[in-house]
């Protein structure tokens, strides 16, 4: 079923890449002056505060994740980029989504992670030693963008030299619409979608009959109340795990160096004296600066429980990252604090029956990567001229890091 597409950019304004790379100050506005507010032209309710984003989210009686509208298409509209409908598990209400998750989980196990952990751990430390000892690094373009390409390409039991493809497609199948560029981004997802599939087929059909330890593996065999994914359901379900597991980690892990050298340049430092604060300093990255976390729910029946009047039909953005900065849960939200006890309260994943499941593989990738570039160097350094409005660009978590230089010493 074809959705409508909210035009979510017509609520926030952003003047410039920069503030919406950032948009804190928006948040602050929202949280004390319009926590739950209306936005006519759109015609959605937008709720901003720690406590109505945990209602919206958690409680499925009143607030559905089905719909005919959305803040974001994922795939393509042909044949190929159409994610199947059992995989559709962020647009599914429970108990059916209960059972569709359980089917995509089997990929996702606490034995998955301990076994990729060293091989997350190689990737990482491969992609460091290549930088040079001292001198300029474009971290997006050496660490955060490759990274979680070659390690998703690793896990789903791919050849690794060809993960740089993978990066290529899953920029453009989840790259957000406007009306502006509508026809022309729907005709180069379609494309994209198609030299995907043309790619992978040919890979699950083998590994139907030669099973490996990776995940397209465990989805060719994992059952449920007598359902199977078939081949192909297989390569576009791959296609929905790559977007989740590509986009959003290179972006968080960019962002986290440029808080880095531009936030507090103590905090390197700390770090590299104190590496046991490597798990919280993720925590708080997520919290400060996975900064346009978001999702829609529609009112299955009349409530006030956000102190307004909905009326079944009506779309809820429930925006999560706003909701890290509310100063009823965190103090000094609006500081980055590697110390707070309570960061792991973020919901930068979500919250409810509809929490990330790659959640889990995202932390140990930040962690991983932060740790290992950790080791090696003893400092960083900003390079100078480097101007933020001219490094960015529009991605599914909203703008993200082009190019991020920075001077490395061992």
């Amino acid at each position: 079923m074809s959705k409508e597409v909210i035009a979510v950019a017509d609520i926030t304004r952003f003047q410039s890449r920069a503030e919406e790379f950032f948009p804190v100050h928006w948040y602050k506005k929202m949280l004390n002056e319009h926590p739950v507010y209306y936005h006519p032209e759109t015609d959605t309710w937008n709720v901003f505060r720690y406590e109505d984003v945990k209602t919206v989210l958690s409680d499925h009686e009143f607030f559905s994740a089905e719909g005919t509208r959305t803040t974001l298409i994922v795939g393509a509209n042909n044949s190929e980029g159409a994610i199947p409908e059992k995989v559709s598990i962020s647009s599914m209400d429970p108990p059916r989504h209960q059972k569709y998750r359980s089917l995509i989980s089997a990929a996702f196990t606490p034995r998955s992670l301990k076994n990729w952990e060293p091989r997350i751990q190689q990737v990482a430390q491969d992609l460091v030693n290549a930088m040079p000892a001292n001198g300029v690094v474009d971290i997006t373009q050496s660490l955060a963008g490759p990274l979680p390409a070659m390690v998703m390409s690793n896990l789903l039991g791919v050849p690794q030299e060809d993960s740089h493809l993978f990066k290529n497609w899953v920029d453009i199948l989840f790259q957000p619409y406007s009306m502006e560029e509508q026809q022309e981004l729907q005709s180069k997802k379609e494309a994209a979608a198609r030299d995907y599939f043309q790619y992978l087929y040919p890979i699950v059909v083998h590994k139907r009959s030669h099973p490996d330890e990776d995940i397209i593996s465990d989805l060719l065999t994992v059952e449920l109340e007598n359902e199977r994914f078939t081949d192909d359901e297989v390569v576009r379900t791959t296609m929905l795990l790559l977007g989740a597991g590509i986009e959003t980690t290179s972006h968080m892990l960019s962002s986290t160096f440029y808080s880095l050298l531009y936030d507090d340049a103590t905090l390197y430092g700390q770090l590299r004296d104190n590496p046991g604060l490597v798990t919280n300093a993720v925590e708080e990255m997520l919290r400060y600066r996975f900064h346009i976390s978001k999702r829609h729910r529609t009112v299955k029946r009349d409530n006030n429980l956000l102190g307004v009047d909905l009326k079944k039909g009506d779309v809820v953005i429930a925006w999560m990252s706003a909701a890290n900065v509310d100063e009823d849960i965190f103090e000094a939200p609006f500081e980055i604090n590697i110390h707070r006890k309570n960061n792991r309260k973020n919901l930068t994943f979500g919250i409810g029956p509809h929490f990330c499941l790659g959640a889990p593989l995202a932390r140990l990738e930040l962690n991983t990567a932060l740790s290992v570039f950790l080791q090696r160097f003893s400092r960083i350094d900003p390079v100078p001229g480097f101007e933020l409005e001219h490094n960015l660009a529009t991605s599914a978590p909203g703008q993200s890091l082009t190019h991020l230089p920075l001077k490395v010493i061992e």
